[in-house]
C-alpha cells in the first residue's frame, strides 16, 4: 500500500481517461500487473491494470462507467490517492515466441502497452489488434505506431479501421503466440480462432484485490484460482469457458 499523487488526468475519448501518478514503481515485475485505488465514501476499492511505467510514475487508463470511476475522473493534480499495489500475476514475457501478437478489446487495451515495450526490450516487436464498439472509442492506437508496432483497428460499427470483431482480421496476420485482455466474450473468440498458445489476460469484479475474499475464484484445468491473486493472466491450456 502506498500514497500516490496525481501528476496529470487526461480525457482521451468521450469516457477514458489517462491518469498519471507519482510513486514507487519498484513493484511491479510484470507487464498486466494491477493497482486497487480507495475512493472516499465508497466501501469497494477499483481495481486498474497498469499501462505503463517509467522512473517513478505509473500509467493508468480507466473508463468512467459508475460512481467510483467517475469520482476519479474529476480528480485534479496533486490530489492523493491510496493504492494497493504489487497485485495480480502478469504476463509470462519468458515464453518462446519470435511473433507475439497483442489483442486487446476496450478497457482490455492499455496492459497490452506496457507488454509491447517489454516485448519490444527482448527484441519482438508484436503486431497489436485493437477491438472497440466505433471510432469514437478508439484510444492508444498513435501511441502502439509510435513503439513501432502493426496496428489493426476493428469497430463492429465499421465507422473506423476493419469493420467487425477483433479476431476478424487474424487470418491476415503471421504470429506464433498470443497475449489478449478484455471482455470474456472477446477471449472465448480469441481462444477458439487463434491456432497458437497464449495467456489471457481476465476481467472480473474483485472484492478485495488480494485473494482473501474468493470472490473472483474461477475453476481451471489445474484446479481453482483467484483472479487477482493467480491471475488475471491465465495460460490458453488450463482455461475452461
Amino acid at each position: 500500500m502506498g500514497i500516490y499523487a496525481i501528476t496529470s488526468m487526461k480525457q482521451l475519448t468521450y469516457d477514458i481517461y489517462e491518469m498519471k501518478l507519482s510513486g514507487d514503481t519498484t513493484w511491479i515485475k510484470a507487464p498486466g500487473q494491477f493497482v486497487n485505488i480507495k475512493i472516499d465514501g465508497l466501501f469497494l476499492r477499483r481495481p486498474l491494470s497498469v499501462c505503463d511505467i517509467s522512473e517513478n510514475n505509473i500509467t493508468l487508463i480507466f473508463k468512467a462507467v459508475g460512481k467510483g470511476t467517475e469520482i476519479l475522473s474529476s480528480m485534479k493534480p496533486l490530489q492523493q490517492l491510496d493504492v494497493l499495489c504489487d497485485l495480480g500475476n502478469g504476463y509470462d514475457t519468458d515464453v518462446v515466441t519470435e511473433k507475439p501478437l497483442l489483442i486487446g478489446g476496450g478497457c482490455g487495451v492499455p496492459p497490452l502497452y506496457y507488454l509491447a515495450k517489454i516485448l519490444i526490450k527482448k527484441g519482438f516487436t508484436p503486431n497489436v489488434i485493437l477491438g472497440f464498439n466505433k471510432k469514437d472509442d478508439v484510444f492508444y492506437e498513435e501511441e502502439f505506431k509510435a513503439l513501432g508496432c502493426k496496428v489493426y483497428v476493428c469497430c463492429l460499427d465499421g465507422s473506423y479501421g476493419h469493420k467487425g470483431y477483433a479476431t476478424d482480421v487474424l487470418s491476415e496476420i503471421d504470429y506464433d503466440y498470443v497475449f489478449t485482455c478484455g471482455p470474456e466474450p472477446m477471449l472465448k473468440a480469441v481462444y477458439n480462432n487463434c491456432e497458437t498458445s497464449g495467456q489471457f489476460s481476465f476481467e472480473e469484479r474483485m472484492g478485495c484485490g488480494f485473494g482473501a475474499c474468493m470472490g473472483c475464484t474461477c475453476k481451471t484445468r489445474y484446479g481453482y484460482k483467484r483472479i487477482c491473486k493467480e491471475g488475471p493472466v491465465l495460460f490458453k491450456e488450463e482455461i475452461i469457458w
